[in-house]
């Protein structure tokens, strides 16, 4: 049975084994203290797609107003478990994604992908996704590493 549902602020910690799937350069005890605090933000909700309450998906929401789309959503850390790809899951948890931000007054969707994820690429292109720009990153902190 799937089920497609927001996971609770003290939950939110049964996201880390699929987020260090993606995530392995944080380590860990830093990836706990950004998760928590991602999810204690008031425009930071976190989905969950679940197959007989065994969590095997999950995205992060990121709610913003922009000037060039009015108010939008990111979703972030879309994954799927890899032993459930190819089942049309991903294409179920992004149709409750688009109900259910429409019903909190979306009107767009914005993400990123990596470049190197082709996978995902011819996802969201049939999704209904364009490719309107680069996402650039600049490292602050002294060490300049990404994790």
């Amino acid at each position: 049975m799937i089920t497609i549902r927001l996971i609770e602020h003290e939950n939110i910690l049964t996201i880390l084994p699929l987020l260090s799937k993606v995530n392995t350069k944080t380590p860990k005890d830093l990836l706990i203290e950004r998760v928590l605090e991602m999810s204690n933000l008031p425009n930071y909700e976190c989905a969950g797609l679940f197959i007989d309450d065994k969590l095997v998906g999950i995205s992060g929401l990121w709610y913003s107003t922009r000037h060039y789309v009015g108010k939008t959503v990111e979703p972030d850390h879309v994954i799927i478990d890899g032993t459930y790809r190819g089942q049309g899951l991903g294409k179920q948890f992004f149709n409750w994604i688009d109900q259910h931000v429409k019903n909190k007054g979306c009107e767009s969707i914005e993400l990123n992908t990596y470049v190197s994820n082709s996978k995902s690429h011819k996802f969201y292109y049939n999704e209904g996704y364009d490719i309107y720009g680069f996402h650039f990153l600049k490292i602050l902190r002294d060490d300049k590493n990404y994790y």
